[in-house]
This record gives structure tokens, C-alpha cells and sequence, in this order.
């Protein structure tokens, strides 16, 4: 029997049917607006598409895939340069640098599709998975190649959603989590935050705050932000150089295009000594909830000031006192932000290589190419808030 639903999918947002934020509102990063941030900023090696889903004439959903070509991003950081990982470097590039993700690469948490209530969210994933099968044929009908398909940070309640014969050839997996920061109803202010910590860390606070004196922290402007673009590209760079595992790097125009777009939705903060910047930070308003974006610094500055604790902090004095009711913390530097009242959120994901052989080894070499992350929850508050 026919599906009542079809897919059509695109690569301009020009193309977007009208009322796609209809169903995006939900979400700022599947709005025409942000998605039009990645087709005029999108890393070099990342293409986009946008994925409609309809009921006959009837928009019932929208979905992001992004085709992402490894080849030229050293993946696995620059601080390791042992033989074991120029070899690990050697078969990412040989089986798997060619990827099409099902959501969104640049952000943690369950920004792949909005559905109204015409269509089960059941239906949605099946008619999005015929869709990622029409898109991978057209790639490679452009010769891109596909070696991996992934459908990426989903709650553990989804997996119902995949427990289908259509998704069976997929391994199931969890990466890190996403730390989230719930805002309790109490606190009014960074002073009810700060009272609800124990000795050991309003001492934290405490530190910290002393550490960053002489630090000039502003809210940077379009025309601030284009002055010190190569100054921003330099700092970013050298915190995404030596993460332990890059998909893509920024264009040094990313900032620029985001602040053009969004801009009171997206925040960008700069820190400042004697006017020469230091570090930054980046914000985005999405509904109820406050997402971390990047951000970079200097290393001797984030040694000597504590500049990425004190980052953290400012985050969460400006959602408290804006009333948002989540930071979206992400993944990385896990242990740090639970040090603030993070708590991690437990994603999963999907992954099918094209090869059948390769991919019944999937287990194993996920675990391979995954990077381990070892890290000790902390509960910073006197008691849970």
C-alpha cells in the first residue's frame, strides 16, 4: 500500500516552502533563518540539505542532512602524533570520510526534525529514512561518495522510534553525553545560584572570580565582531585544533554571517585585557532554552585567569537573569561543567556503513575510532535544587 506521505528535498532555502517555520518554531536551528547560516557559512567540507515531508500539498515536516568530506580535516587533533593514530588518521580517511548525517553535525541534542501532529512521529521516521535513501543515490549520482550514514543525538526514549526493520542494518550507539544546566524555579539571581553551592565550590566561585581580575567582558557588536574576525579565527582555532576529534573547521566568516542572521538570538561575548581579546564566547536563544556555541581562547589567559570556568559562569548569571529555563552545555570538558551543575544527558545515535562486510564489524570499530573520554560526575549544590 502507498504512503499517504511523500518528501521532497532541497538545497536552497530559497526553495523552502513558505511556511516551513510553521513547524521550525519549535526549534531555531531547523528555522529558515539558521539554515540559511549554513549555506552561506558552512565549514568547506560540509554540503546541506533540507528534507520537507508532506501530506499531499500539506507540510507535516522538516529535517536537516548535512554531507560531510573528511578528507582534508586532520580528525583525530593535532595533540597526538603517534604512529597508532596516524594509522587510525590513514583508514578514517581510506573508509569512512565520507559521511551523511541525519540532523545537525555542528550542534549536541535532537535538532534532526520537527513534526506536526498531522503525521506519528513513527511515519516521520520511516518517510525521513526513504529520504536519506533518495539523497545518498543523488550524491553519489553527483559522484560524492557515502561510506557512513548517521542519524545523531536522539533521546534514549526514541529508540523505539528505530527499532524497525527498515533501521535494522543500523549499530545503535552513545557517545558522550549532552550536558544540560536546568535552571531551578529559586533562583532569581546569581546570588541564589551561588547559595545553593557547597563550601567546596562557592570556594570554586570564589576563585575564580578573583582569578579573572583585570578582565574586560563585553557583548560584541556586528561591526566589533567583523574589526577582530582574525583575531576571533585565531582563538577558536586554537581550542578546535586540540580537541580530540574535528568533522569540519569554521570559515573565518561563520560569526559574522551568524550575528548578520540572527541577530539578537545569537550573542557574542568578547574578554578583554588592556583592549587586546583574549577569548570569547558564543550564545544562541532557542525558545526557553540558552545552547553554547563556540568559543576560543588564549591558553595562557585560560591558565592563569580560569577563563573557561569563569565563561561558564557568565553563562549561567545571564540565563538566570534573563529566566531561561536550560543551558545546552553540549558535549566536552565534561567534568568542569558538572562542576557547575551540569548533568549529563545520555544521546543515541544510529550508524550503517555502505559496505555490508564493514558493516557488521561496526561495533567494534566505532569503539576504535571513538574517542574515550573518562570523567567523575560532581554535584556541586548543598543538596539537589
Amino acid at each position: 500500500m502507498a504512503s499517504a506521505f511523500t518528501f521532497q528535498i532541497y538545497s536552497s532555502t530559497k526553495n523552502l516552502p513558505s511556511n516551513w517555520n510553521d513547524l521550525a518554531i519549535k526549534n531555531i536551528f531547523l528555522s529558515k533563518e539558521y539554515l540559511s547560516i549554513l549555506e552561506k557559512s558552512a565549514p568547506d567540507n560540509m554540503s546541506c540539505f533540507f528534507i520537507g515531508l508532506f501530506e499531499k500539498e500539506l507540510l507535516v515536516g522538516v529535517s536537516v542532512a548535512q554531507h560531510i568530506n573528511l578528507s582534508d580535516v586532520n580528525s583525530l587533533g593535532d595533540r597526538d602524533h603517534c604512529f597508532k593514530t596516524a594509522i587510525k588518521n590513514f583508514l578514517f580517511k581510506r573508509f569512512i570520510s565520507n559521511i551523511l548525517v541525519i540532523g545537525n553535525n555542528m550542534f549536541t541534542g535532537q535538532n534532526c526534525f520537527c513534526f506536526s501532529e498531522k503525521i506519528a512521529l513513527e511515519d516521520g521516521v520511516s518517510i525521513l529514512q526513504d529520504a536519506t535513501s533518495a539523497l545518498t543515490k543523488q550524491l553519489r549520482q553527483n559522484n560524492k561518495k557515502v561510506h557512513l550514514t548517521v542519524y545523531k543525538d536522539f533521546l534514549t526514549t526514541n529508540t523505539p522510534l528505530f527499532k524497525t526493520k527498515t533501521f535494522k542494518p543500523y549499530y545503535h550507539f552513545n557517545t558522550q553525553p549532552n550536558m544540560v544546566f536546568d535552571i531551578a524555579p529559586n533562583w532569581h539571581s546569581m546570588e541564589d545560584y551561588i547559595g545553593d553551592l557547597n563550601k567546596k565550590y562557592r570556594d570554586q566561585y570564589k576563585r575564580a572570580r578573583k582569578k579573572a581580575a583585570g578582565i574586560d567582558k563585553r557583548k560584541m557588536s556586528l561591526d566589533e565582531i567583523q574589526k577582530q574576525y582574525f583575531r576571533i579565527n585565531e582563538l577558536y582555532l586554537n581550542v578546535a585544533k586540540n580537541a580530540p576529534f574535528n568533522t569540519f573547521y569554521l570559515p573565518e566568516n561563520h560569526f559574522e554571517v551568524f550575528k548578520k542572521k540572527l541577530n539578537d538570538n545569537f550573542l557574542f561575548y568578547g574578554y578583554f585585557i588592556d583592549e587586546q581579546l583574549i577569548g570569547f564566547n558564543t550564545l544562541i536563544k532557542n525558545g526557553s532554552d540558552i545552547d553554547t556555541y563556540f568559543l576560543g581562547y588564549d591558553e595562557n589567559h585560560q591558565r592563569d585567569k580560569m577563563l573557561y570556568l569563569n565563561m561558564l559562569y557568565d553563562m549561567i548569571a545571564y540565563s538566570i537573569n534573563k529566566k531561561y529555563k536550560r543551558i545546552i552545555f553540549a558535549r566536552t570538558a565534561l567534568e568542569i561543567k558538572s562542576s557547575v551543575g551540569a548533568k549529563p544527558v545520555e544521546m543515541i545515535g544510529l550508524i550503517k556503513h555502505k559496505n555490508y562486510f564493514v558493516n557488521l564489524l561496526m561495533e567494534k570499530s566505532f569503539a576504535y575510532f571513538e574517542p574515550k573520554t573518562e570523567w567523575k560526575e560532581r554535584n556541586p549544590f548543598k543538596e539537589a535544587v
